[in-house]
């Protein structure tokens, strides 16, 4: 999730813990700041942008890691704090701090770490965008009540923050299995005979968990499209994309190009741009928009091609935001039309 968001659930999961034991400033402050800890390793550079973004939140987001920091990190609060006495109840604060932040960025669709040293696997459960503020919000909120308000009133205001936020994120699962089911459920009526089985990525849109991007994984191709919970029995509309398969034999060697698509969990493409093979992470963006999408080889004046340094050559470059926001209200609403920009031609 963004920095924002784990600062206040940094914050309120402080407060909370601490209860009555300290003052929910200090509470909070040091809260939201060990909220922020596991963050950090975005700051190493590992040598190329497909290691830099394949070795984000692993061992800085492992729990096991940072059960063992946690002790370290409680005992230099409490000493801070003056409040050694406290080191017990500190030490449970701290580690609910920096567990439930590699929780809530698995909730999305990245990848964490989790069980690093034991499994290097990267969760996502992609039910939540990276920025959504019905999260949010209710942290912020009970999180001010909490510093502005004397009594326990403003214990119980954080609580119900916390609990509203974390009802918020139980919702967004459901969204997704309805979502997913609904797409299943329409490929199968439609004949599909791979409908229960075939690999699909249901993820919602920016801001909200209203309207859905599905991307269904045909072997050689893709489908991409748009479903929202307000879209009513009108059937899901895909377009069709190739994947670029033909050039895997050429790169599939490569130490980028294993890694990420065991990273992506098999939601790549691959395509030629500007004399340069580039490999696209499917799962964060949208045609033809997309977040990751790296320069993993350049065609050479010789047969063949020549491995380069990976770079992202991804992002929103030529995206009409204000275009874009509104598309996604009406789509959102239940309009039925294509996002601007989009290519292609509807699937067959």
């Amino acid at each position: 999730m963004d920095s924002l968001s784990q600062i206040a659930l940094g914050a309120a999961v402080g407060v909370a813990a601490m209860g009555r034991r300290t003052a929910p400033w200090k509470a909070a402050l040091w809260g939201g700041l060990c909220g922020t800890l596991p963050d950090l390793d975005a700051l190493i550079d590992h040598g190329d942008a497909v290691s830099n973004m394949t070795l984000h939140r692993a061992e800085t987001h492992a729990l096991f890691w940072l059960s063992l920091a946690s002790p370290l990190i409680a005992w230099l609060i409490a000493a801070a704090s003056g409040e050694r006495d406290r080191f017990g109840r500190w030490w449970l604060a701290v580690w609910l701090v920096l567990v439930t932040h590699p929780l809530l960025d698995a909730m999305t669709i990245y990848g964490t770490q989790l069980a690093l040293p034991f499994s290097d696997w990267p969760f996502g459960v992609g039910s939540v965008f990276i920025i959504d503020p019905m999260y949010t919000l209710p942290l912020l909120i009970g999180l001010a009540v909490a510093l502005a308000r004397p009594g326990p009133a403003r214990l119980r205001a954080n609580l119900i923050g916390l609990a509203l936020s974390t009802a918020y994120l139980c919702w967004s699962v459901l969204a997704q299995t309805i979502v997913e089911d609904r797409v299943r459920g329409a490929l199968a009526a439609a004949g599909d005979p791979a409908a229960r089985e075939v690999p699909m990525l249901v993820t919602p849109t920016a801001f909200n968990t209203v309207l859905w991007r599905v991307v269904v994984m045909r072997g050689e191709r893709y489908d991409e499209g748009f479903v929202s919970l307000l879209d009513g029995d009108r059937a899901p509309r895909f377009t069709r994309f190739d994947r670029g398969l033909a050039l895997l034999g050429q790169v599939g060697d490569l130490p980028a190009v294993d890694r990420m698509a065991r990273f992506t969990h098999g939601f790549w493409r691959l395509a030629e741009r500007e004399g340069r093979i580039v490999l696209t992470d499917l799962r964060m963006g949208q045609e033809p928009y997309y977040a990751f999408a790296f320069a993993v080889a350049e065609l050479s004046p010789n047969p063949g091609l020549r491995a380069v340094v990976p770079v992202n050559v991804g992002g929103r470059r030529g995206m009409d935001v204000g275009a874009s926001l509104r598309w996604l209200v009406d789509r959102a609403l239940g309009a039925d039309r294509l996002p601007p920009g989009f290519p292609g031609a509807p699937a067959r």
